[in-house]
């Protein structure tokens, strides 16, 4: 019991130590010497079933050591200690330092000092022996170890990997089989019912591996080469087929009910280039907004949630070529998506040769679509406008309920600083301090009925780039049911003009546009609604911004009115 709390105090102890010993890597503590590789082995295989951090080394001499590091040197020499007075470790033991060691033979394919690896030996008479009798279901700790010695390195890391993602295995994939991955066999063959050995047998590889691959199994992963784009990767083609070409993209259509698609990105380019394709992908609907992106010198990634669907693209410019690609997953179905997207990136390849820029181009244009893409659009537009000199906006609440994201010009976010939903007003602020060309001037006098007053809106929702003026003139100073803080207007307004100044001739704000009651009433073509200054100054306050007050400079000229509309006139979105 003693010698089992001791090891355990050890590991604890030096475990944290490595990776500063790693720096160093030139004290360790030698237990014994062979002179043949295959004793050293066996002899190296033993230490390693009672014993952590087990390594092994040819000697300039032609004999083969075995110790156990590397260490800082006051923790070797706390080691040697202790080990050696549990009788763990030979009373002749002792310090070493590296510079003695020449190629590594133990764990198998360990390589810390970078001085090479020892070939393990198989004499071919055993070889073909064991193959002509062994059934693997009979296969003894022994007989793994040598089956396990003719893997190559990428099996190796296979393995690792693969006992990685079964969640036995948290350290470093570098094929070498050292305590941590022994440790991670034992618990992967406990939990599954095998005896915990820590060497795998021939069938308990292939059942490790048959699990691990069969996410990739099940859509199909194959090689995909495609000459005009210059671009050869591994793709799920049993759930996705080649499309059309439509650049700068080739398009994979789903070929199953798992309604998977994905996209080859190919184009010449430039960085400004990739920049806008980086913002062309984000407006996309095969793109939902949540998720992290990261545009980053010459190469970007992009991960989408949201919609039922996750979606990632990734792009290089490299010798003034853009490749990439983008994968659509349906949600719900992570294990095998995260799998699917790590064999396309481990197969990604490229050619010089680039996708023409004329591919597809006999395919439906519309301004809603880019290269066959539907472009994302927002559930609700409105307008609103600059209240304070830091970019605070006034608008209607119904463009700030319920959204996932709220914008302005479709690319600024902005969130709601305060929102008084009987009276349908919102106070927007910037995620960063904008500075607006006009703000607001409220003018908290009461106008006079039949006096004339304009409306700044984006009427069509962003359709024509810029707000327009709409004409009208005040009707009553309150509203339909005699209500104070809202005003009738003699006006004919559009939804998307909610939430737009109402000016009066001297180019000062006298109210909000409202939008069309949604009650079962409805209203003349030329009634609308406005809520008044007093009103909007109260939501003002109360979301910390004071607007300001208006200068009665006389009559202004329509030209002097359509520059500060558009100042301060704002379009503003509400996505999902």
């Amino acid at each position: 019991m003693t010698r089992i709390v001791s090891a355990i105090f050890l590991v604890l102890l030096f475990g944290l130590r490595a990776a500063n010993a790693q720096q160093d890597l030139g004290v360790w503590v030698q237990v014994e010497a062979q002179p043949s590789l295959r004793d050293a082995q066996e002899r190296a295989q033993v230490y390693s079933r009672s014993l952590p951090d087990v390594n092994g080394f040819r000697l300039n001499s032609g004999w083969y050591a075995i110790v156990i590091g590397p260490y800082l040197r006051s923790d070797a020499e706390q080691v040697l200690s202790v080990y050696r007075a549990e009788g763990q470790i030979p009373a002749d033991s002792y310090i070493a330092v590296s510079n003695s060691f020449a190629q590594q033979f133990w764990p198998i394919g360990a390589n810390v000092l970078n001085r090479g690896t020892v070939a393990t030996p198989v004499e071919p008479s055993e070889q073909i022996q064991e193959n002509a009798t062994l059934q693997p279901s009979q296969e003894t700790r022994s007989q793994a170890l040598r089956g396990e010695r003719l893997l190559t390195e990428q099996e190796r890391k296979d393995l690792q990997m693969a006992l990685q993602a079964s969640g036995f295995y948290n350290a470093t994939i570098d094929g070498a089989f050292g305590a941590g991955t022994r440790r991670s066999m034992q618990e992967w063959q406990s939990f599954n019912g095998y005896e915990p050995t820590g060497v795998l047998t021939t069938l308990q590889r292939k059942a490790l591996m048959d699990a691990y691959n069969a996410p990739l199994d099940s859509v199909g992963m194959g090689k995909y080469t495609d000459a005009r784009a210059g671009i050869e990767l591994d793709l799920p083609l049993n759930v996705m087929a080649f499309d059309r070409y439509q650049a700068p993209f080739v398009h994979f259509k789903p070929a199953s009910d798992l309604n998977a698609k994905a996209m080859l990105i190919s184009q010449k380019g430039t960085p400004a280039t990739l920049r806008a394709l980086y913002d062309v992908m984000q407006s996309l609907e095969i793109v939902p907004l949540g998720g992290p992106r990261e545009l980053r010198g010459n190469s970007f990634s992009i991960e989408g949630r949201g919609k039922g669907i996750v979606s990632y693209t990734q792009a290089t410019l490299e010798n003034g070529n853009i490749k990439g690609f983008t994968l659509i997953w349906p949600e719900g179905d992570d294990a095998r998506r995260v799998r699917v997207l790590a064999a396309i990136q481990n197969s990604f390849n490229v050619t010089n040769a680039v996708l023409d820029d004329g591919a597809g181009a006999e395919a439906e244009q519309s301004i809603d679509l880019v290269s066959g893409l539907r472009i994302r659009k927002p559930r609700l537009s409105r307008s609103g406008f600059f209240a304070d000199p830091n970019g605070s906006i006034l608008t209607v609440s119904e463009v700030a309920a319920g959204c996932a994201r709220i914008t302005l010009e479709g690319d600024q976010n902005v969130q709601v600083a305060w929102s008084d939903t009987d009276l349908g007003v919102a106070v927007l602020r910037p995620t960063q301090t904008l500075a607006p060309i006009s703000v607001a001037e409220l003018n908290p006098s009461k106008p006079r009925i039949q006096s004339n007053v304009a409306v700044s809106g984006f009427s069509y929702e962003g359709a024509l780039g810029a707000p327009t003026l709409t004409f009208g003139q005040i009707a009553d100073i309150r509203g339909l049911d005699g209500e104070e803080g809202v005003k009738r207007l003699d006006l004919s307004a559009l939804p998307g003009d909610a939430g737009g100044p109402v000016f009066d001739d001297s180019g000062n704000v006298v109210g909000m546009l409202m939008p069309s009651p949604s009650s079962d009433r409805t209203l003349p073509q030329s009634v609308s609604l406005a809520a008044n200054v007093e009103r909007l100054t109260e939501v003002l306050a109360k979301a910390g911004v004071a607007g300001q007050p208006g200068q009665n400079t006389g009559q202004i000229s329509p030209g002097e009115l359509s520059r500060r509309a558009n100042g301060m006139t704002v379009l503003i979105h509400c996505w999902d």
